[in-house]
Protein backbone atom coordinates (compact mmCIF):
# COMPACT_ATOMS: atom_id res chain seq x y z
CA UNK A 1 0.00 0.00 0.00
CA UNK A 2 1.31 3.44 -0.93
CA UNK A 3 1.62 5.98 1.92
CA UNK A 4 -1.24 8.01 0.43
CA UNK A 5 -3.47 4.94 0.14
CA UNK A 6 -3.58 5.29 -3.67
CA UNK A 7 -3.51 2.35 -6.01
CA UNK A 8 -0.32 1.83 -8.00
CA UNK A 9 -2.02 3.29 -11.12
CA UNK A 10 -3.78 6.22 -9.43
CA UNK A 11 -2.65 9.83 -9.76
CA UNK A 12 -2.91 12.46 -7.09
CA UNK A 13 -5.71 15.01 -7.39
CA UNK A 14 -4.88 17.65 -9.99
CA UNK A 15 -6.33 21.17 -9.71
CA UNK A 16 -5.71 23.98 -12.18
CA UNK A 17 -6.59 27.65 -11.74
CA UNK A 18 -6.31 29.75 -14.89
CA UNK A 19 -5.52 33.50 -14.95
CA UNK A 20 -4.09 33.32 -11.45
CA UNK A 21 -2.15 36.59 -11.71
CA UNK A 22 -3.09 39.88 -13.36
CA UNK A 23 -0.08 41.12 -15.30
CA UNK A 24 1.38 38.09 -17.05
CA UNK A 25 0.10 37.28 -20.53
CA UNK A 26 -0.80 33.83 -19.22
CA UNK A 27 -0.82 32.43 -15.70
CA UNK A 28 -1.77 29.11 -14.12
CA UNK A 29 -1.61 27.73 -10.60
CA UNK A 30 -1.34 23.96 -10.86
CA UNK A 31 -1.67 21.69 -7.84
CA UNK A 32 -0.76 18.02 -8.04
CA UNK A 33 -1.50 16.65 -4.62
CA UNK A 34 0.42 18.91 -2.25
CA UNK A 35 2.78 20.17 -4.98
CA UNK A 36 1.88 23.68 -6.13
CA UNK A 37 3.55 25.53 -8.99
CA UNK A 38 2.75 28.98 -10.33
CA UNK A 39 3.38 29.08 -14.09
CA UNK A 40 3.37 32.42 -15.88
CA UNK A 41 4.06 33.36 -19.50
CA UNK A 42 5.55 36.70 -20.52
CA UNK A 43 6.24 37.85 -24.07
CA UNK A 44 9.14 39.92 -25.36
CA UNK A 45 9.33 41.37 -28.87
CA UNK A 46 12.81 40.03 -29.50
CA UNK A 47 14.59 36.71 -29.87
CA UNK A 48 17.99 35.42 -28.69
CA UNK A 49 20.91 36.55 -30.88
CA UNK A 50 21.33 33.11 -32.44
CA UNK A 51 17.84 33.51 -33.98
CA UNK A 52 18.40 36.95 -35.48
CA UNK A 53 17.29 37.07 -39.13
CA UNK A 54 15.69 33.60 -38.85
CA UNK A 55 12.10 34.93 -38.88
CA UNK A 56 10.96 32.72 -36.05
CA UNK A 57 10.22 32.90 -32.35
CA UNK A 58 11.54 31.16 -29.27
CA UNK A 59 10.18 29.60 -26.10
CA UNK A 60 12.31 29.36 -22.99
CA UNK A 61 11.71 28.68 -19.31
CA UNK A 62 12.99 29.58 -15.88
CA UNK A 63 12.36 27.42 -12.82
CA UNK A 64 12.82 28.09 -9.13
CA UNK A 65 11.69 27.00 -5.70
CA UNK A 66 10.60 29.47 -3.02
CA UNK A 67 12.75 29.30 0.12
CA UNK A 68 9.98 27.68 2.21
CA UNK A 69 8.70 25.32 -0.52
CA UNK A 70 10.10 22.32 1.37
CA UNK A 71 10.31 21.31 5.04
CA UNK A 72 13.49 23.30 5.63
CA UNK A 73 14.15 26.75 4.21
CA UNK A 74 16.62 26.88 1.35
CA UNK A 75 18.40 30.09 0.37
CA UNK A 76 17.37 31.78 -2.85
CA UNK A 77 19.71 30.93 -5.69
CA UNK A 78 20.03 34.63 -6.48
CA UNK A 79 21.59 35.09 -3.04
CA UNK A 80 24.01 32.22 -3.65
CA UNK A 81 25.06 33.86 -6.90
CA UNK A 82 24.42 30.92 -9.23
CA UNK A 83 21.79 28.36 -10.15
CA UNK A 84 22.22 24.73 -9.19
CA UNK A 85 22.70 22.09 -11.87
CA UNK A 86 19.27 20.70 -10.99
CA UNK A 87 17.58 24.05 -11.65
CA UNK A 88 19.32 24.51 -15.01
CA UNK A 89 18.44 20.96 -16.08
CA UNK A 90 14.77 21.36 -15.14
CA UNK A 91 14.25 24.69 -16.87
CA UNK A 92 15.89 23.36 -20.03
CA UNK A 93 13.52 20.38 -19.90
CA UNK A 94 10.49 22.68 -19.60
CA UNK A 95 11.64 24.79 -22.54
CA UNK A 96 12.34 21.75 -24.74
CA UNK A 97 8.96 20.26 -23.89
CA UNK A 98 7.02 23.38 -24.88
CA UNK A 99 9.04 23.99 -28.03
CA UNK A 100 8.25 20.45 -29.17
CA UNK A 101 4.57 21.25 -29.82
CA UNK A 102 4.94 24.66 -31.49
CA UNK A 103 5.65 25.83 -35.04
CA UNK A 104 8.26 28.54 -34.28
CA UNK A 105 7.77 30.29 -37.63
CA UNK A 106 4.24 31.27 -36.50
CA UNK A 107 5.40 32.90 -33.26
CA UNK A 108 6.78 35.97 -34.94
CA UNK A 109 10.10 37.38 -33.75
CA UNK A 110 9.06 37.02 -30.11
CA UNK A 111 10.31 35.17 -27.07
CA UNK A 112 7.79 33.48 -24.80
CA UNK A 113 9.22 33.18 -21.30
CA UNK A 114 7.65 30.57 -19.04
CA UNK A 115 8.39 31.15 -15.36
CA UNK A 116 7.69 28.19 -13.09
CA UNK A 117 7.87 29.03 -9.39
CA UNK A 118 7.41 26.19 -6.94
CA UNK A 119 5.31 27.43 -4.02
CA UNK A 120 5.15 24.05 -2.31
CA UNK A 121 7.03 20.89 -3.21
CA UNK A 122 5.89 17.32 -2.63
CA UNK A 123 7.41 15.57 -5.64
CA UNK A 124 6.78 16.05 -9.35
CA UNK A 125 7.57 19.77 -9.55
CA UNK A 126 9.15 19.53 -13.01
CA UNK A 127 6.27 17.53 -14.46
CA UNK A 128 3.69 19.89 -12.95
CA UNK A 129 5.65 22.82 -14.42
CA UNK A 130 5.40 21.35 -17.92
CA UNK A 131 1.70 20.55 -17.63
CA UNK A 132 0.83 23.98 -16.19
CA UNK A 133 3.33 25.83 -18.36
CA UNK A 134 1.57 24.58 -21.48
CA UNK A 135 -1.71 26.16 -20.35
CA UNK A 136 0.04 29.42 -19.44
CA UNK A 137 1.48 29.47 -22.97
CA UNK A 138 -2.00 28.83 -24.39
CA UNK A 139 -3.41 31.84 -22.54
CA UNK A 140 -0.63 34.07 -23.85
CA UNK A 141 -1.19 32.89 -27.41
CA UNK A 142 -4.92 33.61 -27.17
CA UNK A 143 -4.21 37.15 -25.97
CA UNK A 144 -1.92 37.78 -28.93
CA UNK A 145 -4.47 36.28 -31.31
CA UNK A 146 -7.16 38.55 -29.85
CA UNK A 147 -4.94 41.54 -30.67
CA UNK A 148 -4.34 40.22 -34.23
CA UNK A 149 -0.63 39.89 -33.48
CA UNK A 150 -0.51 36.24 -34.51
CA UNK A 151 -1.74 35.21 -37.97
CA UNK A 152 -2.67 31.71 -36.78
CA UNK A 153 -2.20 29.42 -33.82
CA UNK A 154 1.34 28.03 -33.71
CA UNK A 155 0.32 25.01 -31.61
CA UNK A 156 0.72 21.54 -33.07
CA UNK A 157 -0.45 19.53 -30.05
CA UNK A 158 -0.79 19.52 -26.27
CA UNK A 159 2.05 18.44 -23.99
CA UNK A 160 2.02 17.13 -20.43
CA UNK A 161 4.25 15.19 -18.07
CA UNK A 162 4.14 12.87 -15.09
CA UNK A 163 6.42 10.69 -13.01
CA UNK A 164 6.53 6.94 -12.58
CA UNK A 165 8.75 4.69 -10.54
CA UNK A 166 9.29 1.33 -8.92
CA UNK A 167 8.68 1.06 -5.19
CA UNK A 168 9.12 -2.25 -3.40
CA UNK A 169 9.19 -3.94 -6.79
CA UNK A 170 5.89 -2.40 -7.96
CA UNK A 171 5.54 0.15 -10.77
CA UNK A 172 3.68 3.24 -9.47
CA UNK A 173 2.29 6.35 -11.13
CA UNK A 174 2.82 9.96 -10.00
CA UNK A 175 5.25 9.72 -7.08
CA UNK A 176 5.02 12.10 -4.15
CA UNK A 177 8.12 13.06 -2.17
CA UNK A 178 7.98 10.17 0.32
CA UNK A 179 7.81 7.72 -2.57
CA UNK A 180 10.36 9.49 -4.77
CA UNK A 181 12.93 9.60 -1.98
CA UNK A 182 12.90 5.81 -1.55
CA UNK A 183 12.06 4.63 -5.07
CA UNK A 184 14.22 1.92 -6.59
CA UNK A 185 13.65 3.47 -10.03
CA UNK A 186 12.58 7.04 -10.75
CA UNK A 187 11.37 8.17 -14.17
CA UNK A 188 9.80 11.29 -15.70
CA UNK A 189 7.86 11.11 -18.96
CA UNK A 190 6.91 13.99 -21.25
CA UNK A 191 4.44 13.23 -24.04
CA UNK A 192 2.27 15.01 -26.57
CA UNK A 193 -1.48 14.66 -26.80
CA UNK A 194 -0.98 12.32 -29.76
CA UNK A 195 1.00 9.97 -27.52
CA UNK A 196 4.45 10.78 -28.91
CA UNK A 197 7.41 10.99 -26.54
CA UNK A 198 9.21 14.28 -25.98
CA UNK A 199 11.52 13.07 -23.25
CA UNK A 200 12.11 10.03 -21.04
CA UNK A 201 14.27 10.56 -17.95
CA UNK A 202 14.80 7.31 -16.08
CA UNK A 203 17.31 6.34 -13.42
CA UNK A 204 17.91 3.21 -11.38
CA UNK A 205 18.34 4.81 -7.97
CA UNK A 206 18.91 1.50 -6.17
CA UNK A 207 18.19 -1.46 -8.45
CA UNK A 208 18.62 -1.92 -12.20
CA UNK A 209 15.42 -2.55 -14.13
CA UNK A 210 14.56 -4.67 -17.15
CA UNK A 211 12.51 -4.29 -20.33
CA UNK A 212 9.34 -5.62 -18.72
CA UNK A 213 9.49 -3.06 -15.89
CA UNK A 214 10.33 -0.30 -18.37
CA UNK A 215 7.30 -1.21 -20.49
CA UNK A 216 5.08 -1.22 -17.40
CA UNK A 217 6.29 2.20 -16.29
CA UNK A 218 5.83 3.65 -19.76
CA UNK A 219 2.30 2.25 -19.92
CA UNK A 220 1.43 3.81 -16.56
CA UNK A 221 2.90 7.12 -17.68
CA UNK A 222 0.93 7.08 -20.92
CA UNK A 223 -2.31 6.58 -19.01
CA UNK A 224 -1.51 9.38 -16.57
CA UNK A 225 -0.46 11.83 -19.27
CA UNK A 226 -3.57 10.95 -21.27
CA UNK A 227 -5.68 12.08 -18.30
CA UNK A 228 -3.69 15.30 -17.95
CA UNK A 229 -4.08 16.11 -21.65
CA UNK A 230 -7.80 15.43 -21.41
CA UNK A 231 -7.95 17.89 -18.51
CA UNK A 232 -5.99 20.50 -20.48
CA UNK A 233 -8.30 20.18 -23.46
CA UNK A 234 -11.40 20.32 -21.23
CA UNK A 235 -10.19 23.57 -19.66
CA UNK A 236 -9.48 25.11 -23.06
CA UNK A 237 -12.85 23.91 -24.36
CA UNK A 238 -14.67 25.54 -21.43
CA UNK A 239 -12.93 28.83 -22.26
CA UNK A 240 -13.88 28.53 -25.95
CA UNK A 241 -10.17 28.49 -26.79
CA UNK A 242 -9.71 24.90 -27.96
CA UNK A 243 -10.88 25.33 -31.55
CA UNK A 244 -8.99 28.60 -31.88
CA UNK A 245 -5.74 27.01 -30.76
CA UNK A 246 -6.36 23.76 -32.64
CA UNK A 247 -8.56 24.56 -35.63
CA UNK A 248 -10.08 21.51 -37.32
CA UNK A 249 -8.24 20.20 -40.35
CA UNK A 250 -9.90 20.97 -43.70
CA UNK A 251 -11.97 18.12 -45.12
Amino acid sequence: MRPSGRGHDTMREVRIEMDYTRHAKGSVLISVGDTRVLCTCSVEDKVPPFLNHMNQGWITAEYGMLPAATHSRSAREAVRGKQTGRTVEIQRLIGRSLRSIVNPSLLGTRTFLIDCDVLQADGGTRTASITGGFLALCSALIRLMDRKLLPASPLLDCVAATSVGIIDGVACLDLDYREDSRAEVDMNLVMTGAGRYVEIQGTAEKTAFGEEQLAEMKQLGQVGIGKLVEMQRSILQARADLTRLFPPLPA
